[in-house]
């Protein structure tokens, strides 16, 4: 950490929020951080190199925010809560006042952003909604390219979604679309203690390395079409699941023959690669 830094504690988060007037709202998902060292160990895991431009939503009162500005050269703070987005720059000038100018704060829903000011993002660190964080992160990875990696924490079900292979039972959606964007992997697990409120449910930590989506001549939103479909009625068959999304039920069976996947198989059984395939042989598909 970088000497002039000044992290927050227990204490601190607690008076700062009174002094705002500030009551952490489910509604907005808000539990903030109160651990020094959980913040540390959150950069930790990240890997960040010190040219590395972050982007971090819903840094709330700015626990994580300090931390980061300590090892990189700017972070872009997505904040919507407009009194935490007013109050963050003073916060830093205030703890780490060799860093205030690397700070830039966008008082914004992060699911409608689409162009940040200044240099483009290379890194998305986060402590995100429990509500809203595959959302989230699936918005952010498609409309900012240039992000090369990401750690988030998020409720521990939710981790645990995001990153399971084909085969088991919490594999679906966010597991599926994430793939499209690259690999996701569990990077540790986080208690209760460490938030204020403390929530009802553990927290874990999920690293991300983007790479290159599978070869296929489908868009990506072809392909997650087929995703959608696959696990709306995910005990059916995907020749019964994907009946609406061909048009009908031998339609899907002729477009997964097709892409060589089995019509009696079920959704959680496929790989993003072989929903891409199947994509490419749907109506207005270009091998369709």
């Amino acid at each position: 950490m970088g000497e002039t830094t000044r992290l927050l504690g227990p204490a601190e988060v607690r008076a700062l929020a009174g002094r705002l007037g500030i009551r952490p709202t489910k509604t907005l998902g808000q539990n903030f951080v109160i651990d020094a060292n959980t913040v540390r160990r959150i950069v930790r895991s990240a890997g960040l190199a010190p040219d590395d431009v972050v982007l971090e939503v819903g840094p709330g009162l700015g626990s994580l925010t300090l931390a980061l500005l300590a090892e990189v050269r700017r972070v872009v703070a997505v904040e919507i809560d407009a009194v935490l987005a007013a109050e963050l720059p003073a916060t830093v000038a205030a703890r780490a006042p060799d860093a205030a100018d690397r700070l830039e704060v966008v008082r914004a829903d992060a699911m409608k952003i689409t162009d940040l000011p200044g240099p483009a993002p290379t890194a998305l660190v986060a402590n995100l909604p429990y509500n809203v964080a595959v959302p989230v992160v699936l918005h952010l990875l498609a409309t900012q390219p240039s992000l090369r990696s990401a750690l988030v924490m998020v409720q521990a079900e939710v981790a645990d979604r995001m990153v399971a292979p084909p085969g088991g039972k919490v594999y679906g959606v966010p597991s599926v679309k994430l793939a499209w964007f690259g690999e996701a992997r569990r990077a540790g697990a986080v208690g209760r203690a460490v938030f204020w409120p403390a929530p009802n449910v553990d927290s874990g930590l999920v690293a991300f390395t983007r790479r290159e989506p599978p070869p296929t001549t489908a868009t990506r939103a072809q392909v997650f079409a087929v995703v959608d479909a696959a696990f709306a009625q995910r005990r059916k068959t995907l020749r019964a699941a994907l009946a609406g999304w061909a048009g009908s039920a031998p339609a899907a069976e002729e477009a997964l023959r097709a892409a060589g996947v089995d019509p009696r198989a079920r959704g959680e059984a496929l790989n993003v690669a072989a929903f891409a395939r199947i994509a490419e042989y749907g109506p207005s598909s270009p091998g369709s």
